[in-house]
């Protein structure tokens, strides 16, 4: 006796396509989290050697968020340290970028509890 199983890969295809899914949107924001954090950390670099030649705190962080390239440059904080009162040529100066990246994988949400938080700093020599 033959049986008819023309639905068949179909109910499967059916069953496996949501799991696809959200494996490929879950990759996808990996990606997103992993290019943000990069352009964060070149931004750093970057931002270091300006404040490594002696530009004041407000000067270090409109170059900061004016050259993140990989999100929203006015959400990104800056904190410098030492104080710009207590730099001088010859010690050090670091500086720490901080952004935040919602997830759009579902579920996320429950798994981070709120935005993934990137952290990247640098330290430099004053000039």
């Amino acid at each position: 006796m033959l049986k008819n199983e023309k639905g068949q890969s179909l109910a499967e295809f059916a069953l496996v396509l949501p799991l696809l899914l959200l494996l490929i949107v879950g990759i996808v924001d990996f990606g997103r989290v992993l290019y943000t954090y990069s352009g964060l950390h070149f931004t750093v670099q970057e931002t270091v050697r300006v404040g490594g030649f002696g530009y004041n705190d407000g000067e270090i962080a409109e170059f900061a968020s004016d050259h993140f390239a990989t999100g929203d440059g006015s959400q990104l904080s800056v904190s410098i340290s030492p104080d710009e009162s207590a730099r001088k040529s010859g010690e050090y100066i670091t500086i720490t970028l901080g952004y935040d990246v919602d997830p759009i994988t579902p579920f996320a949400s429950q798994v981070f509890s709120g935005p993934i938080h990137l952290r990247a700093d640098s330290t430099i020599r004053i000039e």
